[in-house]
């Protein structure tokens, strides 16, 4: 397979999983997916933003979640989140720990 292909598969699964988080599945809340899996809907935004200023493109962190989400954070918090737990919040400061602050 070429290189060109490669990506446009990559992009295509990229957007797929993207369709999915966003659209298919908003009943699936950030914090559990970061408990389960180590990574969220947030960290997608943040590997996005990551990609854009490796390539020279300025992108702050909230545009970053705005390119991922297709609307502001509060928007989606508003439409979306709910509240969690004492005991899933404590799952998440260790995922987080584990997951992002240590693998920046």
């Amino acid at each position: 397979m070429d290189d060109q292909t490669r990506i446009e598969l990559e992009a295509a699964a990229f957007r797929r999983l993207r369709q999915h988080l966003m659209q298919d599945r908003t009943d699936v809340q950030n914090i559990d997916l970061m408990n389960l899996a180590g990574f969220c809907r947030n960290c997608l935004s943040r590997w996005y933003q990551g990609a854009a200023n490796a390539r020279g493109i300025d992108m702050t962190k909230e545009a970053g979640r705005e390119a991922f989400y297709g609307m502001t954070m509060d928007e989606w918090k508003a439409g979306h989140q709910t509240a969690a737990s004492d005991d899933t919040q404590a799952a998440f400061r260790t995922a987080f720990a584990e997951n992002v602050e240590n693998k920046g």
